[in-house]
């Protein structure tokens, strides 16, 4: 049977001393990131040829440690997570060479993403169980989600996976073969998806799935983290006026701050899942979406908060990935393309079609709802790539 890798994430509950291990590995990675960084830069400097990362790992560790036993500490941790971090770097850069990105920047303490990464390199190493996880250096780790993760004693094989800590918690993704669904094949018709502002999707057979930023739930905790960063703004400014305010205070609430934005985005993530979830249960023939130019439309100031926390990026990408798994057909068309302006009666392009426009009434007498419009276009557009 075909197999594919899917990939698990879920909360863990760590003890005190593989928390002090797992802090240790993302701190060590994170230096070894940075190292990366100076060192190429150094070279660059120089006049000397960029370093790959393969050939930073080779230098670093048999000729720099050696030199300098003062690091004794970065072998202390996995080789493999320190690897990966190194590979990242190169990655970082590779990105930049061929201008996909800008410039690697360093990893600072507290606001980056690192992790602590995993491989399995023989069948004990990385076993899956319905309350726990075993997890090179870590051993067993207790899940917060049992039953979650498919069980090694299915059959299921943990190819790799990260340890990664936000928000004063900490999280497992897991790598894992599964069996690919059976596809029965029983299509129904296509169907377009119109993605916008007052309604996060809007799709040809009549769904519209609201705006979960718009809900009391969400603009509530907005509420309070404008009054939690305030807080946290407040205590900054008044270390550095010298007044007497604990560090430890700062941290506190800089925590709180930190759930309050961890809470959020689990919300709006949520609510992606789901959509996605519900529109591939229909099981169309193919879905249309439009190539969306977020990056320009997050230069406009006051549109630019409403665009980023409706995480248009993150939709398209699990929308991808989901088609894929089932055998859905993901149609894109052109970011020029004309869904909204066009008239799905008579197929005349209204020109002078304004954003405040929120019905689109044509000569013919046609009328109808302009994103609902715009899906229908996007349903029976001819012209497309396949993602």
């Amino acid at each position: 049977m075909r197999r594919l890798l899917k990939s698990f994430k879920t909360e863990i509950n760590p003890t005190e001393e593989q928390k002090i291990k797992i802090h240790k590995t993302i701190g060590t990675c994170r230096y070894i990131y940075n190292f990366y960084l100076f060192h190429n830069k150094e070279r660059y400097d120089i006049g000397e040829k960029f370093m790959s990362g393969r050939a930073f790992s080779v230098w670093l560790n048999n000729e720099y440690l050696p030199k300098h036993p003062e690091y004794s500490w970065i072998r202390e941790v996995s080789s493999k997570s320190v690897k990966n971090a190194i590979e990242n770097a190169c990655t970082a850069f590779s990105r930049f060479f061929h201008h996909q990105s800008g410039f690697p920047r360093y990893k600072k303490k507290g606001r980056s993403d690192v992790k602590m990464y995993f491989v399995r390199n023989n069948p004990k190493d990385c076993f899956c169980e319905r309350h726990r996880i075993k997890i090179p250096t870590l051993g067993w780790v207790r899940l917060k989600e049992k039953g979650y993760i498919p069980t090694s004693r299915d059959g299921y094989v943990v190819r790799s996976g990260a340890v990664s800590m936000k928000a004063g918690r900490y999280y497992v993704s897991a790598l894992i073969e599964v069996p690919t669904p059976k596809v029965d094949g029983n299509f129904s018709d296509g169907i377009g998806i119109d993605l916008g502002l007052k309604n996060f999707a809007v799709v040809s057979n009549g769904t519209v799935y609201r705006n979960i930023n718009k809900t009391v739930q969400i603009r509530k905790l907005e509420k309070q983290l404008t009054r939690a960063q305030r807080k946290l703004s407040r205590k900054y400014e008044n270390l550095r006026k010298g007044e007497f305010t604990q560090k430890a205070n700062i941290q506190k609430q800089k925590l709180k701050v930190q759930k309050l934005y961890d809470r959020i985005e689990n919300i709006r993530t949520d609510h992606i899942n789901k959509t996605i979830s519900e529109i591939v249960k229909t099981k169309p023939s193919h879905i249309t979406i439009e190539d969306l130019n977020v990056s320009g439309m997050m230069k406009n100031r006051h549109l630019s908060k409403a665009v980023s926390s409706q995480k248009f990026y993150e939709f398209r990408t699990k929308l991808k990935a989901k088609c894929a798994e089932y055998g859905i057909e993901l149609r894109v068309v052109d970011r020029w393309y004309p869904s909204s302006k066009t008239c799905h009666c008579c197929g005349c392009i209204k020109k002078d079609l304004k954003l405040s426009d929120r019905i689109y009434k044509c000569t013919c007498g046609y009328v109808e709802d302009r994103d609902f419009n715009a899906a229908l276009n996007l349903r029976d557009a001819r012209t497309y790539k396949v993602a």
